[in-house]
């Protein structure tokens, strides 16, 4: 019965393609529907680390171990804490042959799932507009111009400002309170060698007077930075002029006078591509009565801050279990019911820990609780 369901997928991220192959895999075919023109129309951030038991087992539910191991690089799990005079409070760099929490760019590993699927199964530059039901249970969905459909289950995997969730639920994600300014270095090997050495192989992180930098190792020998600053939501857009690089690199630069000069070569170092990035989040056990036909997966049902990792790995494994619960239930209905009760109860604990992370970060103990996690991780 499950192979004859009609599914879509909102959103070709991390969670809606591991989905996708993974019921493709079982014979289940699926639509996903991704508002971008094309997989390369944007960068797709940074590199992150899979963990054992959410991103790495949802690569082996998908049967993409052998193509994972090729992007891996187990060789980038290093951390480094630095306070803002440049001294180093902590390093681990040795981390290659510890092997469970591999660095994958996330450009590379969502072309891997793309590449994993076959026949057509992503339809580019649909922009979700509304999910509208129809007569007999089913649903459909609108785009401008046009309408497709019916669909038996529609499939929310469409990040922080999921079209899909407000059918579920009437929570939107809020503002942390922290705001991001990435920036990157480009063949920082050659050309920035002694930035590369600073960073080390993996990521950094620098506190104090109520800032932070994060630089962290991605393939290719780029570096990509993180300028973090807690501040009223729009402060950064009202303070940088983006659309001068030069001016933003410079007003960036200010806002690290009197750390060590290292630590501003880094954002003198940068291209011209500096973007805003606050950070948003939904409530800590936030979830939803069951409505027939709908149902999110990923940021769209539990957008979290980035400190710890675990948004994608969490959104593979909403995208495995909910795999699972259909292609072994008779009953679709009560499997994505089952899999929406499962994930409620399985996200608390990181989502807890990302809120904490948050609240504490920058504060006049973020060096301390960073020592601490780092410590913890070994």
């Amino acid at each position: 019965m499950t192979q004859l369901l009609r599914i879509a997928i909102i959103g070709a991220g991390p969670g809606g393609l591991t989905l996708a192959r993974i019921l493709q895999q079982h014979g289940v075919q699926t639509t996903v529907f991704e508002r971008e023109a094309h997989a390369h129309e944007r960068p797709q951030g940074g590199t992150l680390d899979l963990h054992v038991g959410s991103g790495q087992h949802a690569i082996e539910c998908a049967g993409l171990s052998e193509a994972f191991m090729g992007i891996a690089r187990y060789e980038d799990q290093g951390d480094r804490l630095y306070d803002k005079t440049g001294r180093l409070i902590y390093a681990t760099d040795d981390t290659a042959a510890q092997g469970e929490r591999p660095e994958v760019d996330r450009t590379a590993l969502r072309e891997m799932l793309l590449q994993s699927l076959a026949g057509p199964s992503v339809q580019w530059g649909k922009t979700l507009q509304r999910v509208q039901p129809r007569e007999g249970g089913t649903w459909e969905l609108v785009f401008e111009g046009e309408t497709v459909g019916p669909f038996d289950l529609v499939v929310g995997a469409d990040g922080t400002w999921s079209r899909v969730r407000p059918l579920l639920s009437r929570y939107q994600p809020a503002y942390t309170g922290l705001t991001l300014v990435e920036f990157g270095i480009d063949s920082a090997d050659s050309r920035y060698p002694a930035l590369s050495a600073l960073v080390g192989p993996g990521k950094m992180d620098v506190q104090g007077d109520g800032r932070g930098l994060i630089v962290q190792r991605n393939a290719h020998a780029h570096l990509r930075g993180y300028a973090m600053f807690r501040v009223p939501a729009g402060w950064a857009d009202a303070t940088f002029a983006f659309s001068s690089p030069a001016t933003a690199r410079a007003r960036l630069e200010q806002e690290f006078s009197g750390w060590a000069p290292v630590f501003t070569d880094l954002i003198r170092a940068s291209n011209d591509l500096l973007v805003a990035r606050p950070l948003y989040a939904l409530p800590v056990g936030h979830h939803w009565s069951n409505r027939n036909g709908l149902t999110l997966i990923g940021d769209a049902a539990h957008v979290m801050s980035p400190f710890g990792g675990e948004g994608v790995n969490a959104a593979m494994l909403d995208a495995a279990e909910l795999a699972r619960h259909l292609v072994n239930s008779d009953d679709w209905r009560e499997a994505v019911r089952a899999a929406e009760t499962a994930m409620f109860e399985r996200v608390i604990e990181p989502a807890t820990h990302a809120a904490e992370a948050v609240a504490t970060a920058l504060s006049h103990v973020g060096l301390e609780l960073s020592l601490e996690h780092f410590k913890q991780r070994l």
